[in-house]
């Protein structure tokens, strides 16, 4: 395949123009896709191609037009609904909850093939209530998909998949890695949903994460190769499913596990692959389980608390030597 070097926001916009063009059945609807062109720019241009009964200018009513694409996709569209950050979506949780429970509820005679997208987690300062991440939470919920990316690749191929899928599917993105820029094949491609990437081999200790805190997994790999510390990196990619078989293979040959996550410590995606791995893996642990998470508290304004809130590197380097035996 030939690729290319295009940003993180222009792979999205491919995968949904691609995903348009294909199925007349497929529209965006959001708040400010249209007419402005994307609070991120994501969706520059649609408007343009598509017309406004396929790329839909929303009211600041998030529970309102998520309830209005949850109803066209039960009677056979596909919408896309951008949410201009996850933190808005709480308010319509209750229709992106029960979309989940459709299939079932009818007996398997009405599904709900819809995408929710947009920025989740923290962004800088921008305050407790719009600095959340979410995989954890909709990643609880039985019927629901959760993908949450981190390049453009990623994005493209299962934006895609996400698009065809007829289940509802929840994506995230996030708001600093729109301007991120990587390669991405010229010709159409897919990436199936449930698959995780090791972006890194290694052979001595393997770092889960993803979306952007892989920027941290993989700036933690190359500080320890300074050392002769050889990180294996895997990106999950998707929530749920969780492809916990990625991991385990690593861990048979590391006998290790650390993971970095921007959630809350309770509950969380590396609580559950946690589980999964001393369950499923127990025999080949040479030691506990560890994981750096965001802090137990909500993020607050400050710049220094904003760091102290976060996962980084210097912190999960130390971390990564602590399993390891290592001195520190």
């Amino acid at each position: 395949m030939a690729n290319r070097v295009i940003q993180f926001r222009e792979a999205l916009r491919e995968a949904m123009s691609e995903e348009m063009r294909r199925d007349e059945r497929v529209y965006l609807m959001g708040e400010e896709v249209a007419e402005y062109n994307g609070a991120y720019k994501v969706s520059q241009g649609m408007l343009d191609e598509f017309g406004p009964k396929r790329v839909i200018d929303t009211p600041i009513s998030e529970l309102g037009f998520t309830a209005v694409a949850v109803g066209s996709a039960q009677n056979g569209l596909r919408p896309i609904v951008e949410y201009m950050t996850w933190n808005f979506a709480v308010l319509p949780l209750d229709q992106v909850l029960n979309t989940a429970k459709m299939l079932a509820m009818s007996g398997g005679q009405v599904g709900c093939p819809i995408v929710f997208r947009g920025p989740n987690g923290s962004a800088g300062q921008l305050g407790a209530q719009h600095s959340t991440a979410f995989e954890s939470l909709y990643a609880n919920i039985p019927g629901l998909k959760v993908i949450s990316v981190s390049n453009p690749y990623d994005a493209k191929g299962l934006l895609k998949s996400a698009i065809r899928d007829d289940d509802p599917v929840i994506f995230m993105e996030s708001e600093v890695m729109y301007g991120d820029k990587g390669e991405v094949p010229e010709e159409e491609y897919l990436i199936p949903i449930g698959k995780a990437d090791i972006k890194r081999a290694g052979s001595d200790v393997p770092i889960v994460s993803f979306n952007k805190m892989m920027k941290v997994a993989l700036g933690v790999a190359e500080e320890l190769a300074k050392e002769n510390i050889n990180a294996e990196v895997i990106d999950l990619r998707t929530i749920r499913p969780l492809d916990w078989h990625t991991v385990l293979e690593s861990v048979k040959k590391t006998n290790r596990l650390v993971m970095v996550e921007e959630q809350w410590p309770f509950a969380s995606v590396s609580s559950e692959l946690a589980y999964t791995i001393q369950k499923e893996g127990f025999d080949y642990l040479d030691a506990p389980v560890r994981r750096i998470t965001s802090a137990d508290a909500p993020m607050h304004y400050a710049p220094n608390l904003v760091a102290a809130y976060l996962p980084d590197v210097p912190r999960t380097v130390k971390l990564v030597k602590e399993v390891m035996y290592l001195k520190k």
